[in-house]
């Protein structure tokens, strides 16, 4: 009686993991079963480090203004506390971009919140 091979839908699997795996080192690019396992543990990285690669934006944002508040006499705590009582709502991401490519519109800022800091 001759041997069952692996159907259709088993090929078709294990070319989609070996696709996956393009460009690993080894076997874990040409054998299945390692294939398998580093497509698994990358996939897995990779759902994680969506969520990190939020976080690191935010604490680098939050970086750029802090220098920037330095540089003009202010912490970075007061600034954003006088910018809330003023009412001036911009994301850290804004902040961090005004800071950069807009100096003189940072000033503004850093003026409007002292004012409202002590007010």
């Amino acid at each position: 009686m001759p041997r069952v091979t692996p159907g259709h839908a088993t090929r078709q699997r294990r070319k989609r993991i070996l696709k996956d795996a393009k460009g690993y080192r080894a076997s874990r690019s040409t054998l299945f079963r390692p294939a398998k396992q580093t497509v698994i543990k990358a996939g897995q990285y990779a759902f994680r480090d969506r969520r990190v690669r939020k976080r690191e934006f935010r604490a680098l944002w939050i970086i750029r203004v802090s220098a920037a508040c330095d540089a003009r006499g202010i912490s970075y705590s007061h600034f954003i506390n006088g910018l809330k009582k003023a009412g001036v709502f911009l994301n850290r991401k804004m902040l961090s971009e005004v800071a950069i490519a807009d100096a003189p519109a940072f000033d503004k800022l850093v003026e409007m919140a002292k004012k409202a800091a002590t007010a």
